[in-house]
């Protein structure tokens, strides 16, 4: 779901909290700052940016009524 710690250092270069939010908010990923102080980056989101396609989702199941 979420970016780990040594994740978020790899991408960013910074080791600090603020100067990783400065970097994600320069490069417009959303982040959000945890209680813990901590950047927390949905992994998804940098997926996407680096250029992975969503999957695509499954068809859910359809009940078919038709009258008797």
């Amino acid at each position: 779901m979420f970016l780990t710690s040594e994740e978020l250092e790899q991408l960013t270069g910074y080791q600090k909290s603020s100067a990783q939010a400065r970097w994600l908010a320069r490069e417009r990923l959303p982040f959000v700052k945890g209680g813990d102080g901590k950047m927390k980056v949905l992994r998804q989101a940098v997926e996407q940016r680096l250029g992975l396609k969503p999957e695509a989702s499954k068809p859910e199941p359809r009940l078919r009524l038709t009258s008797i």
